[in-house]
């Protein structure tokens, strides 16, 4: 009896040590903060972002050519991205605006669309700016975060809507409606 306890005793113990050796060790919780080439930088190279304004981000590496020169590429490119972010953005607005006008045929709201996407790729950018920068501290490249008011782009972007719409008699006279017009303004804030 001695034996057969000491055996289970045994086996037990074993089985405890099998066991423990086996357990998974606890998953690291992820870091979701924004890094930059694995350095904390700030939200706004995660994510671009300005209060009131659409915004782009532009990255620079570091040149020989200097400080003045990473500025103007990085403000370039960070156009680039603002236009494109503005692009998108204009896009899915007008689709929705046109949609809730119940405006014509899908052909016609493509049409329509497509019009004023392509107005809005040409929108003068001069009223960019940049609103912060930050330089990587381990390869000196510098992040810029350029800004431009949704007021004048949505100013625009309804000056575009309005020529492509009187292009179009028939759309222009359902454009006309006050519902119309009330749905562009909740969709393209100016003030």
């Amino acid at each position: 009896m001695l034996k057969t306890l000491s055996s289970i005793a045994l086996a037990g113990l074993i089985a405890a040590g099998i066991t423990g050796c086996g357990a998974k060790p606890a998953p690291e919780e992820a870091d979701f903060r924004c890094k930059q080439d694995n350095v904390l930088a700030p939200e706004w190279t995660c994510m671009p972002m300005a209060e009131g304004a659409y915004a782009g981000l532009g990255v620079a590496a570091k040149s020989k050519a200097g400080y003045n020169m990473m500025v103007k590429e990085a403000q370039a490119n960070g156009r680039s991205d603002l236009a494109q972010q503005i692009q998108t953005q204009v896009k899915d607005k007008v689709e929705n605006f046109t949609r809730a006008t119940g405006v014509g045929s899908g052909e016609s709201v493509d049409k329509v669309t497509t019009a004023v996407t392509k107005q809005i790729a040409k929108v003068d950018l001069a009223g960019s700016k940049m609103i912060k920068s930050w330089t990587h501290p381990a390869n000196g490249s510098l992040y810029v975060l350029m800004a431009v008011p949704e007021g004048s782009v949505n100013q625009e972007v309804k000056d575009a809507v309005k020529t492509s719409f009187k292009n179009d008699e028939a759309l222009w006279q359902q454009f006309q409606s006050k519902q119309a017009l009330e749905s562009l303004d909740k969709e393209f804030p100016t003030e």
